[in-house]
């Protein structure tokens, strides 16, 4: 799963990597992104725009908004028929800028936070799903989640799953406000190729969201670690 997440770059450069006309609301770097916190994303409904919305899927059936807590990530084997993400997945998805994650290995029983990059750009997109709820106010409560898929060659060592990222010349059809077919959403969900992503261990501090400055993503030296550089 991925629970922690970076956008570093500045606005003109998400901008640039988008092309998008209007970036507006984006101010500072973000070095621990958490799930519940406001995140900007770009809709198929505004394409063209940043929007920003709450990280936490929350299906438009819900009775409670507190079932996005359990709904950060969507796996993409079953994301076309699970009850929770079905309909977003036909009408609402979008792209997540990011430049960086977080995940967790397991050594000596203790969990170790490695973040990962890609090597081939500085931002990238995850593939996205978001969702309106309706309040009970009338007013609305707009929500999303990061896909996952199984790992790859790159990331399966330092855990089974990984996050869905979406090449630039797919943006367009990801952003479709049409339904998928199978043979055009399964090649995207495949990802980035191995040799374009590395991982490098850092400190525990990022278990805490609080802790949101550039020391975050500092490198930290491991003899027993295997790292892609």
């Amino acid at each position: 799963m991925c629970g922690r997440y970076t956008l570093t770059a500045d606005a003109e450069s998400i901008q640039l990597a988008f092309d998008l006309d209007d970036v507006s609301g984006w101010e500072q770097p973000r070095y621990n992104i958490a799930p519940s916190q406001m995140v900007p994303v770009i809709t198929n409904r505004d394409p063209t725009a940043l929007t920003f919305v709450k990280w936490g899927l929350v299906p438009s059936w819900a009775k409670d908004p507190a079932i996005g807590n359990r709904m950060i990530n969507a796996r993409s084997e079953t994301v076309a028929e699970k009850p929770s993400f079905r309909t977003a997945f036909k009408r609402r998805r979008c792209l997540i800028p990011a430049d960086g994650y977080y995940e967790w290995t397991k050594r000596d029983g203790k969990k170790v936070p490695m973040y990962i990059k890609r090597t081939d750009r500085e931002v990238f997109a995850f593939a996205g799903l978001w969702e309106n709820w309706k309040k009970p106010d009338g007013s609305w409560l707009s929500t999303c989640a990061i896909l996952t898929r199984e790992a790859n060659d790159a990331i399966s060592p330092i855990h089974h799953r990984m996050t869905v990222m979406i090449e630039p010349e797919d943006y367009k059809l990801w952003l479709s406000p049409d339904e998928l077919k199978p043979e055009e959403w399964k090649p995207m969900a495949v990802g980035c190729d191995s040799d374009k992503l590395r991982y490098f261990e850092v400190s525990t501090q990022v278990n805490k969201p609080i802790n949101d400055n550039p020391t975050v993503i500092f490198p930290v030296a491991s003899p027993n670690q295997q790292q892609l550089m």
